[in-house]
């Protein structure tokens, strides 16, 4: 008895804060759920300044290798015994400045691969978005309509405490047994339970949507789904979908892009095995012949055993595992599309099935069980069947409502694009 009174306790304490969390809410839409992902989001901001760093690359890409200064003095003249000469007499010194010239357009080809890092960078960052939008939309739906579900239990509660009350006079009175009383009771507790549950599991969900969305934990969201008319599935042809990956995705993208990657460095790697050349001009005090002397010099490694050949196999492999890599992400494509568009045509179908008028006014509904069973037209038991198949199929239908559009949403992530809006 304990235990149920504490039950109780939890429950009331959870919807009294449920009530006063709703005083002081964030009213969200999908739209600004959106608006704050794009600003707050962490994980997008990190992936941001990837881009970032990628661009500084480029800079790096684009700089020339710095000239050399070489310069040698006498240290000690043990004639004179004196330290760091430079005059003619009786000093000597060296110098010479050296400049690296890159050969077979090293440079150039440098800043192109740079320039493809960033373009896999901003791919990614694409990417990530495309993801992160389609759990953000995703868990909004099911935060939307697991609230709904909420919305039930409430007024069922409501109407069966209602029963309860009525009961405990007629158990008085000597007109019912206690045990209808208690089969009463024992669906209060039920429902109460599922109700607790189903609060639990959207916190979490409301947890998920602060995070993607940035926001602290003490915002208290009130979400809101505008009734608009959606495209039927069936009005979009399913080679549309599928063109529309083809050109959209960006893991496609980002495949292709790594191809375009691997082939930029195995040119990089090819010229990497043409030396470099260094130029360089010396002046020597007494040190050469003749004295003051000055002269320039060339320096050139002579490609005998190191021509650069395992890089130049590590940049073909690349190609291969890069091409291999674009077909797989092809036939991931076109399955995923197809599975998403047979889910998305079967959820459609099954929720036009249900009849409109099943879902309509909660109260009607259970004030008429609620009369046939006081003017004893049907029985405690088929009372309570009814009843709780009533609940089961509005329980349903909130999640076929959410498979609906969840399938929607999914439709979009495997297009990339927002067809479903």
């Amino acid at each position: 008895m304990m235990r149920l009174s504490s039950f109780l306790l939890f429950v009331l304490a959870i919807s009294i804060n449920a009530s006063f969390a709703q005083s002081d809410s964030l009213k969200l839409d999908l739209k600004q759920a959106e608006i704050l992902f794009l600003k707050n989001n962490f994980d997008l901001l990190a992936s941001n300044y990837q881009i970032d760093q990628a661009k500084a690359e480029v800079i790096t890409a684009k700089l020339f290798d710095n000239p050399e200064l070489e310069y040698e003095n006498l240290f000690y003249n043990h004639e004179t015994k004196k330290f760091l000469q430079t005059s003619y007499a009786y000093g000597q010194y060296a110098g010479s400045i050296s400049q690296l010239v890159k050969l077979a357009g090293k440079r150039n080809k440098n800043i192109k691969l740079a320039k493809t890092v960033v373009k896999l960078a901003e791919l990614e960052y694409f990417d990530l978005m495309r993801t992160l939008k389609f759990e953000l939309r995703n868990t909004f739906y099911k935060a939307y309509f697991a609230t709904q579900s909420i919305h039930v239990y409430e007024d069922q509660v409501k109407s069966t405490e209602s029963l309860l009350k009525a009961y405990e006079i007629q158990l008085k009175a000597g007109n019912i047994a206690l045990k209808d009383l208690i089969r009463i009771k024992s669906l209060i507790i039920n429902l109460k339970a599922e109700q607790a549950n189903l609060l639990n599991e959207i916190e979490d969900h409301y947890k998920d949507l602060r995070l993607l969305c940035g926001l602290e934990p003490s915002a208290n969201l009130k979400l809101t789904v505008a009734e608009s008319k959606v495209t039927a599935i069936d009005q979009i042809p399913y080679a549309r979908l599928l063109d529309s990956a083809r050109t959209n995705r960006t893991d496609l993208k980002l495949a292709k892009t790594d191809l375009e990657y691997n082939e930029l460095n195995l040119k990089l790697q090819k010229a990497m095995a043409i030396p470099d050349v260094e130029v360089s001009l010396a002046y020597d005090l007494k040190g050469n012949y003749p004295e003051k002397y000055t002269g320039i010099g060339l320096k050139i490694p002579i490609p005998l055993f190191n021509r650069n050949q395992g890089e130049i196999k590590k940049a073909k492999v690349g190609i291969d595992a890069a091409t291999s890599n674009i077909k797989k992400q092809e036939l991931i494509l076109s399955n995923e599309v197809f599975n998403s568009y047979r889910t998305a045509m079967r959820n459609e179908k099954l929720l036009m099935e249900i009849d409109p008028s099943f879902n309509g006014d909660f109260n009607k509904i259970i004030n008429g069980l609620i009369k046939n069973f006081r003017e004893r037209n049907i029985s405690l038991i088929e009372f309570l069947d009814l009843y709780e198949s009533y609940k089961e199929n509005i329980l349903q239908i909130n999640s076929l409502k959410f498979e609906r559009m969840s399938s929607r949403e999914e439709l979009n992530y495997v297009t990339g694009t927002n067809i479903f809006k």
